[in-house]
């Protein structure tokens, strides 16, 4: 009988050893799959890491993948495939800012946003196609839609100011605004937050060119210069506002261009911002009334 009891306790002692064991075990298991976690994770994002974009362009390989992407937008732009040059001209921009050329790059993107926004190219999200109706001129169209009716007539290759009837004509939509730098004599044409392009001006001197934030109230072809009571005309050689006006909502405050385009850069006028007169008859034929102008030291 002692035997037999023995022999139970030592079984039952066995049994209880095995099972604790057991339990050890599963108990040890997550800990080690906790630790392997926290490793993987800092791995893909180390990986994340060195895949950013800026490294390429401080590489020979980036240099090169640049060089290739240039190449490329340079053939859309003359296949006339513009807005297809236009991503790839922004994908260097953004990618590649060490990239050797990229004053050349940001000028061909300067020109291809330009050349899409005079052409009669649509554009999503940008542009709509207007039906004349009974009634419509350029004038009011370019009201309605919050553009210019030169642009109207650039879009759609019109000679005149006539339209006919069931016409389908090509409308930018999208508002544009204004940025000037006097700290670097700079103008940029924007849309929202996007510079489509940069022009070199000549501000106010002793900083006389005010700022802040201004719309476009006045605009005039060939203005008449009122100068201390004398009007000087379009025509004459002193009449220092150039071939286009667009005035602020601030008395003798403007854009104009200049009959000395030498000083462009400098800070030299009496307060308005000179332009080239190309220049300015480009940006006179896209901004309308109303345009905001945002002016800063």
């Amino acid at each position: 009988m002692f035997k037999k009891r023995t022999i139970l306790i030592s079984i039952f002692l066995l049994t209880s050893v095995f099972a604790w064991m057991a339990l050890s075990k599963e108990k040890v298991t997550p800990t080690k799959v906790a630790l392997k976690s926290p490793v993987k994770t800092q791995t893909k994002a180390s990986a994340k890491t060195a895949a950013k974009p800026a490294a390429k362009s401080s590489s020979p390989q980036g240099d090169k993948a640049a060089q290739d992407l240039f190449n490329q937008a340079q053939q859309f732009k003359n296949d006339r495939q513009l807005l297809k040059a236009k991503e790839i001209y922004q994908k260097i921009a953004n990618d590649y800012s060490s990239f050797e050329k990229m004053d050349q790059v940001q000028a061909e993107l300067e020109d291809v946003n330009m050349q899409i926004i005079l052409s009669n190219l649509p554009v999503p999200d940008k542009t709509i196609t207007h039906v004349v109706e009974t009634g419509d001129s350029l004038g009011k169209i370019a009201l309605k839609y919050g553009t210019t009716v030169d642009l109207i007539k650039r879009n759609n290759n019109l000679k005149s100011d006539v339209i006919r009837l069931g016409q389908k004509l090509r409308i930018w939509t999208v508002k544009f605004n204004i940025f000037v730098d006097k700290s670097q004599n700079v103008l940029l044409l924007k849309e929202g937050t996007d510079v489509i392009k940069s022009y070199h001006v000549s501000t106010g001197e002793n900083n006389s060119t005010p700022v802040g934030q201004f719309k476009i109230t006045s605009r005039l072809v060939d203005p008449v210069w009122y100068n201390k009571g004398v009007v000087v005309s379009p025509e004459s050689p002193e009449n220092v506002l150039g071939t286009r006006w667009m005035g602020f909502d601030i008395p003798g405050y403007g854009i104009h261009g200049t009959i000395e385009p030498d000083k462009i850069g400098q800070q030299v006028t009496a307060g308005c911002v000179r332009m080239r007169n190309q220049e300015v008859e480009e940006l006179y034929s896209i901004v309308p009334m109303g345009t905001l102008v945002n002016i800063t030291d």
